[in-house]
């Protein structure tokens, strides 16, 4: 066989072989990127306390949230129900709606020394006035939402008192780019960053699942994609036979555990089972 044509074809045998080594390799760390959420255990809070939602402090110790944990100024003022909260900086975000009738929806920020201060968000046309939860991204700079049925989008907003951009309390607090769905969720209770790229989040769907969203990049402002699929569904355990409610979401960044709630049928919804995952 004369070289030239010997050479050439070690040269396809070699660039066929890297290539094959390449996909290889990238399709190993796309799996291997991939977590499997290994249940841990579970506890259980006092419904009325912690059936809303929860946040991990800088401790490990956890903030719930539930329809007693409206203060009574709040309710006063018509924020019947407050959403699952998050804590970024050693602030605690509480997201509050009202009733029906209202075109608000609010925004509560707790300092670290206990100051509260209230941040209210005009209805944009054709926007729901449910306020379901509160989510600060890694960077302490967006502020993540979610209304109540089928969506194709999560909302996004400048973080009050974190982020430079937010407006003063009593103006205006208005959207930035949102998340847009690649597919439409149903129900969402809650969410919360895993990574500045990736959120996961309850559904309360007819599955009861938690579900994973990756965005095409990290927040920034502008509008953005996020990617949707199912992470695990969550267990629906009781005594009591029924209709299950998933809740809150949080996932403890420094300790790397996740925990979910789901709120059992009744009589036996009086407590609320915090269901607890880590990463493998």
């Amino acid at each position: 066989m004369p070289r030239p044509l010997q050479h050439r074809r070690l040269v396809r045998a070699a660039a066929v072989c890297a290539t094959a080594a390449l996909t290889f390799s990238a399709a190993g760390a796309a799996g291997a990127a991939e977590p499997t959420w290994t249940e841990t255990g579970t506890s259980y809070v006092n419904s009325l306390t912690g059936s809303q939602g929860l946040a991990s402090r800088a401790d490990g110790t956890l903030l719930h949230r539930g329809l007693a944990s409206v203060p009574l100024s709040l309710r006063v003022a018509g924020w019947s129900h407050v959403g699952d909260p998050d804590i970024a900086r050693g602030h605690t975000f509480d997201a509050y709606q009202g009733g029906d009738t209202t075109t608000k929806k609010m925004y509560a920020v707790t300092a670290p020394d206990g100051t509260r201060t209230t941040y209210e968000h005009a209805l944009d046309p054709g926007e729901l006035l449910n306020n379901s939860f509160a989510s600060v991204s890694p960077d302490g700079q967006w502020l993540v939402s979610g209304e109540w049925g089928t969506m194709n989008r999560l909302q996004v907003f400048p973080a009050p008192v974190l982020n430079p951009a937010a407006p003063a309390p009593g103006a205006n607090l208005p959207q930035a780019g949102q998340i847009s769905l690649d597919r439409p969720v149903e129900n969402i209770q809650g969410c919360d960053f895993v990574t500045g790229t990736r959120l996961l989040c309850a559904s309360d769907d007819a599955a009861k699942e938690v579900l994973q969203v990756d965005l095409a990049r990290p927040l920034d402002g502008k509008p953005v994609t996020g990617q949707v699929s199912t992470a695990f569904r969550i267990p629906q355990r009781s005594v009591c036979s029924g209709s299950f409610e998933a809740e809150g979401i949080d996932y403890d960044s420094a300790r790397g555990v996740l925990r979910v709630e789901i709120v059992p049928p009744s009589p036996c919804l009086v407590t609320t089972a915090v269901i607890s995952y880590t990463m493998k």
